[in-house]
Parts: C-alpha cells; structure tokens; sequence
C-alpha cells in the first residue's frame, strides 16, 4: 500500500512537535494533526521554571519556541474521530499512514470553567509562585498536598487526605462557591465554611485526551507502551502524557517523543 505519509502524528503539544521535529530532521515526509493551537496544555501555563536552559520562560512562548522549529512541518487541523488499518479519519478528511503517533496528552478534570490567575492544575509546577501564602488544595493527593507544605506558609485541605503536619489543616468537606474580585480568588466556600485562601490548586486528577481508539490495550485510559513506546497496534507509537507512566512532566513528554521518533524511523525501511 502506498501511504500519503510515512508517519502522522495526532496532538502538536511538546510531545507531538518534539517527535515531529526528529522525524523531520530524518528527512520523513509527517505531518501533525490537532483540533487546536500548537502547544496544546502549554499554551495554558503563565510562567515554567523547571525547564532546562530557561531561567523561567512561558507556556506559549516555549510553545512558540519549538513550533518555529517545525513550521514547515505539514498542519492539519481536524477532529480524530477513528483510526483503523492505517487509516486516520478525522471530521475533515481521510489520511493513511504507514506509521502513527499518538501525542494527545491529557487534560485536568475542572472544577468551574471560570479562568482565574490564581487557579492551578499543578502543585509541581506552580507551588513556588505561593511561597509564604495561604493556599487552599481540592482532593486527596498526599505528594501535591506535602509540596505545597513545604512552600507555603499554610495549606488548607478539601478532601479526606490523612496527612498530620503543623502548616496543613484538612477539612472533609466539598467546595459550593469560589469567590474572586478581578480575576483573582480571595475566598472559597464549602458546605460548612469559608476559607479566605490566596491560591487555589484543584489536584482531582486528569483525564487522557484519546476518544478514537477502542482497540488498544490501556490501563484507566492511559496508553500503555514499550520501551520503544510502541502500543498494543504494531503500526502505532505513542508517547507524552497519554501514555501509563510515574511521572508527568514536559522534560519527560520530550524524552519520550524523541523515542517514538526514533523507533518509526527504524521501523520504516526508506
């Protein structure tokens, strides 16, 4: 069969530009699908400062940063909506491809669909931005809940984490209303108090960004791979965080995208 391309890849966040760009430099003929901006979560993220060779840089400009690296990489925007024998079909189009990546990455579940400038997905990420303050952090996980102790001058738990440290006060009770002036979140209201907070982390988990592909073998959703980041679909690689892995950050969605770059180019007999 003769395939439109040697390798598609699905989601141009850090994960799909990053395999795009060694795919490209190989002299593949690729291209990138996504229903969004290249980027994809970065483009959400104010300020990264854990990101080799950046004292601190943006979420978009890193986004824009590496895109400029692979813009004469082919763009399709587009929908996935299934994959089967090679072939991608999205609410545009149809494009087959000897080998696919799936670089989709996942998604935090949310608690408003408000934006404000106080509001994190990411204890990991965004803790040091509240050195010293008075946070407030929805759920149960004790690893984001003992880094922000570490940071912040007193954490104030919504959920039922079973964890006893001076500047941590756990309250198992459920959030009914945010309030906010200007964008910024001064208070949270739960069914049995308020809490006056100065940042609000929501740690309820995240969900992968992969409704087109029923038959892969997963584990709660997440892809699993080898360690050449090959899936249960021999022609299909995946990497970033769609995949099942211990650590989500986007030092270790580039290492992984550099190994499915590398694999498809092995498997393709040029």
């Amino acid at each position: 069969m003769k395939y439109q391309y040697d390798c598609v890849i699905i989601g141009a966040g850090i994960a799909g530009m990053t395999a795009a760009l060694y795919l490209k430099r190989g002299g593949f003929k690729i291209a990138i699908i996504d229903k969004g901006a290249p980027g994809g979560i970065l483009n959400s993220i104010p300020l990264i400062e854990n990101y080799p060779g950046f004292k601190s840089i943006s979420g978009p400009d890193l986004a824009y940063n590496v895109f400029e690296q692979i813009k004469d990489v082919e763009f399709k925007y587009g929908n996935v909506l299934k994959i089967k024998d090679n072939i991608i079909t999205t609410d545009i189009e149809e494009i087959s491809a000897n080998k696919i990546i799936i670089a989709t990455g996942r998604t935090p579940k949310k608690i408003t669909e408000e934006k404000y400038q106080n509001l994190s997905y990411c204890a990991l990420c965004d803790a040091n931005f509240y050195k010293d303050k008075t946070v407030a952090l929805i759920g149960d996980s004790l690893e984001d809940i003992k880094y922000l102790a570490n940071i912040c001058k007193e954490v104030i738990v919504i959920g039922k984490a079973n964890l006893k440290k001076e500047n941590v006060k756990v309250y198992n009770e459920r959030i009914t209303k945010i309030n906010a002036k200007d964008g910024i979140i001064y208070e949270i209201e739960t069914n049995k108090n308020k809490h006056k907070i100065e940042g609000l982390f929501s740690c309820i988990g995240y969900e992968p960004s992969m409704e087109f592909l029923a038959d892969i073998k997963k584990d709660n959703n997440y892809i699993i791979v080898s360690d050449t980041m090959q899936t249960s679909v021999p022609y299909i690689y995946a990497c970033g965080d769609i995949i099942k892995k211990e650590v989500y950050q986007i030092s270790t969605a580039i290492g992984e995208a550099t190994q499915a770059a590398i694999s498809v180019k092995k498997s393709i007999k040029k």
